[in-house]
Parts: C-alpha cells; sequence; structure tokens
C-alpha cells in the first residue's frame, strides 16, 4: 500500500492530537502524543495546550509533582517529559548513545568503569533532589576527576529524572535532579536491543508511519540498530510505501486520514516534538523554512501551523501575539490564528505572559512576511 506525503501528514497530526483538541487529561494526553520536548520548561504546557480540551496547566504540575510524568535526558541528548511507564525502556535504549560522552575530554576523561563505580553512590545521594553544585561537590568527594568535568559526562546516562523546583512551569532556570523512581538493573546490549524495540512501537504509536532513518534520527541510534528493532517486530508491524518508494513502518489499526482531513491552526511550543521527529522534516516543516525555524544554535522556534503544516512563527509582545507569516494567508486563517492567539494570550496571563522572550534575537534576522499583532 502507498501513502501519500499529505496523508503522512495527517497520519502524524492525528496521532499529536492536532486535528482537534481531545478531552482527555495531562497524563493520558502525554502518553498518547510519546513524547513532549522540555528544553524550555513553558514548552510541555503549551504542547498540551494545543492538544486538550480545556486542559489546565495545574493538571501538569500535579503529575509532575507526582511522578506520573518525568522529566529526563533522552532522546537526541535531550530533556523530554514522558508517562514514568515510558521512561525506564527508553533510558535503557539510549545507553549505547547516552554513554558516548565518555570519556570525553570535557568529561575530564572519565571513563565507563569509573562513571559506573561512581553512579550507585550518586543514585543514593540523589534519593532527595540535589542541585547541580551539591552534586559536583559530592562527585569531588568520592572520585579524582574534578566534580564539574565527570557531572557533565554522568548526567547524560545516569538514570535519574529533573526534580519540580516551582515557579510557573514546574521547573525553573537552575534544575535539580532525583534518582529515578524505577532503576534498571545491570546493562547490556542485549537489554539495550529489546528496550529500543519497546522505543520503536512507541515511536511509531505517537509519529507513525515512518523510516529507519526517520527511528535513528528520533532515538539518535545508528540506523542499524533501528533496523534490526524494526526486523524483531517485522511480524508486528504494518508496511507501506512512501511518496519516494522506500518502505515505512507502522502500528496495525493506527490512525491514517484521509489526506483532505481538515488541520486547524495551531501556535506550536518551543522545541514541539512534531517539527523534529523525522530525519526528512518536510514531513511538517517545508524544506524552505527549515533554516528559519531550526536556528544555528538548535532552538527551535515557536511557529504557525497552517493546514498542517509550518507557515511562520509567533511570539509574545507586550501587546499580545505577533505572528509573522511566511507566505499569504487567507482571512479565515489569520481570523482562526486570532482566535488561538487570544485563548493562549489568557492561557499565559497566570503563568508567564512574556513566554520565550529571551529568544526574540532571532526574528532580527526572519525573512520577509506578513507580520500581524493578532491578540492584545
Amino acid at each position: 500500500m502507498r501513502i501519500t506525503a499529505q496523508e503522512l501528514n495527517r497520519a502524524t497530526l492525528a496521532r499529536q492530537l492536532l486535528l482537534e483538541r481531545e478531552a482527555v487529561g495531562a497524563v493520558e494526553g502525554t502518553r498518547r502524543i510519546v513524547a513532549i520536548q522540555a528544553q524550555h520548561p513553558a514548552s510541555p504546557y503549551i504542547a498540551l495546550w494545543n492538544r486538550l480540551i480545556d486542559f489546565d496547566p495545574v493538571e501538569l504540575d500535579t503529575a509532575f509533582a507526582e511522578g506520573q510524568l518525568v522529566k529526563a535526558t533522552l532522546m537526541r541528548f535531550t530533556l523530554h517529559t514522558v508517562h514514568l511507564d515510558d521512561h525506564l525502556p527508553m533510558h535503557v535504549a539510549m545507553q549505547p548513545t547516552l554513554r558516548t560522552r565518555l570519556p570525553k575530554e570535557r568529561a575530564g576523561g572519565l571513563t565507563l568503569e569509573q562513571a559506573h563505580e561512581l553512579v550507585p553512590g550518586l543514585l543514593e545521594f540523589l534519593a532527595e533532589p540535589r542541585s547541580n553544585a551539591q552534586i559536583e561537590g559530592w562527585i569531588g568527594e568520592h572520585s579524582e576527576i574534578p566534580g564539574k568535568d565527570a557531572w557533565w559526562g554522568i548526567r547524560s546516562f545516569a538514570p535519574m529524572f529533573h526534580a519540580p523546583t516551582g515557579g510557573p512551569w514546574s521547573f525553573g532556570q537552575r534544575p535539580a535532579y532525583v534518582a529515578a523512581a524505577r532503576l534498571p538493573g545491570l546493562y547490556s546490549a542485549e537489554h539495550a536491543a529489546t528496550a529500543l524495540e519497546s522505543l520503536v512501537w512507541r515511536y511509531l504509536e505517537g509519529f507513525g508511519p515512518a523510516s529507519i532513518p526517520d527511528i535513528a534520527q528520533f532515538a539518535s541510534v545508528q540506523r542499524a540498530r533501528a533496523r534490526d528493532a524494526v526486523e524483531s517486530l517485522r511480524d508486528r508491524l504494518t508496511v507501506l510505501q512512501g511518496p519516494d518508494g522506500k518502505d515505512l513502518y507502522d502500528v496495525p489499526d493506527a490512525p491514517r486520514p484521509p489526506a483532505n482531513t481538515p488541520a486547524p491552526p495551531r501556535l506550536m511550543a518551543m522545541w514541539d516534538s512534531t517539527l523534529l521527529a523525522y530525519d526528512d522534516r518536510s514531513r511538517i516543516v517545508p524544506a524552505e523554512y527549515k533554516s528559519v525555524v531550526t536556528r544555528t544554535n538548535g532552538d527551535v522556534l515557536p511557529t504557525l501551523l497552517v493546514d498542517g503544516h509550518v507557515a511562520g512563527l509567533w511570539r509574545p509582545t507586550p501587546d499580545g501575539i505577533e505572528a509573522t507569516a511566511f507566505r499569504p494567508l487567507p482571512a479565515k486563517v489569520w481570523k482562526a490564528l486570532a482566535a488561538e492567539a487570544e485563548a493562549l494570550v489568557t492561557f499565559l496571563a497566570d503563568r508567564e505572559p512574556g513566554v520565550y522572550t529571551r529568544y526574540n534575537r532571532w526574528w532580527s534576522s526572519l525573512p520577509a512576511g506578513d507580520t500581524r499583532l493578532l491578540a492584545g
């Protein structure tokens, strides 16, 4: 069976709850969309606001506080919010990649053997939340390698979470860390391979259909590992032909709506996973906008999603939400974006009206576009 580029787009939007908002809570919503990029503390909140009916940010505060949802370094060496049940298999699947930071000059030359000696004691120390300075001090007392250097390497792969520290989005700019609620046994290549099968299945549930390069990109694993995981799952997977004739893999009975399914406009969070989950990001991000949306240092700016594709950027200003479209948009689309912007202003009002303003420097180099103030 062949699937068109537009059908791929709609499949992603359906699984990411972007065709229509769903009447589920924060925990179930996160489980459905699998993994939310969380480099900026506000982004998981805005991601769920885009996807859930009457989303109450207090629900997400509570889910973090109670450990139902967790924030940790996982895929692509970046922070993600995931369901607690997903963390352990994702963490174990990522071990061969996460450990590539050792030994590195920045890690003080810390070896895996030295790290393994340190981690059990460190996890005991992390029975309660600890700051970077506290952890560096502990490592300095238990290792010949400077604590700051060793901590840079260890925190990439040790099984731990970011601990909520308060503030408008549960996590502030100064992180604290706590040992994971469910710790793995001994790591092994076999355990990592089995866990990667679980990760691949969950990825396809949230982002499929997808290719081997897409899977490898999402998880930051070697394509050979992704291919092996797919081969192990092949009897359970549906195989489709993509627009280029190459094989795409999917879980059975997953939603694949028709190409003409309406896709309402959305104001997407920074680093929204939907934009980053593929080797070929043209499913969501037109090629001509890729370098505009993703800046040279890796910042992925908050975008306008129009008919399922990135069409511009947005940012808060003292007067409301400013939107810049990179191509002409019909009046009815601007009207729908204005309604979304009005709702977003209300959503941000009690938390952080000026969210993301620290990234305003990127707006000085945007291409020409239609810029409008949508809500105030």
